[in-house]
């Protein structure tokens, strides 16, 4: 192979990468992250704990159907007693002006640490989250989940929790 192909080859791809890397950067603001505190089980006052969380979507894997705005949705909680619980799902986002309404699902592993015993490893969340658009690309937001294992396991006593949350497209 000659210096010119060579020359002409290298070219082509220096140049082919840098328009992807444009396309990239037209796309944006398609990943939300969703930071999150409040009480974990708070209507089991022997167990209600503190918690912390983070949630992540996706925008670019979004899809309109007939049940509206469907998306996947991966993120994680710990609580003041060690529990800890790392699930993936999927989410519905309805948007009423500025305010979203967003229930989701999520299965999940939960490990209790020092904390509630939920009966399983396994654990479904479902949850009810209202948010309304704050400033350029940010919502704040309430949401209400509970945890259950659909008596998988040999106990089956459930989490009730509330959050505040604070939402950050990019």
């Amino acid at each position: 192979m000659n210096f010119k192909k060579l020359l002409i080859i290298l070219s082509y791809l220096l140049f082919s990468s840098s328009l992807y890397a444009e396309e990239l950067k037209i796309d944006e603001n398609n990943t939300e992250f969703n930071v999150y505190s409040g009480m974990f089980d708070f209507s089991d006052t022997g167990k209600k704990s503190s918690l912390i969380g983070f949630q992540h979507q996706n925008e670019d894997l979004n899809r309109d159907t007939f049940l509206g705005n469907i998306s996947p949705i991966t993120g994680a909680l710990v609580t003041a007693d060690t529990a800890a619980y790392i699930y993936t799902g999927i989410q519905a986002q309805y948007k009423l002006g500025k305010i979203n309404f967003t229930p989701s699902f999520a299965p999940g592993l939960y490990s209790k640490g020092d904390g509630k015993d939920l009966g399983h490893i396994l654990e479904f969340k479902s949850e009810l989250q209202i948010s309304v658009d704050f400033v350029s690309n940010s919502q704040l937001g309430f949401s209400y989940n509970h945890l259950s294992n659909a008596s998988l396991g040999t106990k089956n006593p459930g989490a009730n929790s509330y959050m505040f949350n604070f939402f950050k497209t990019f």
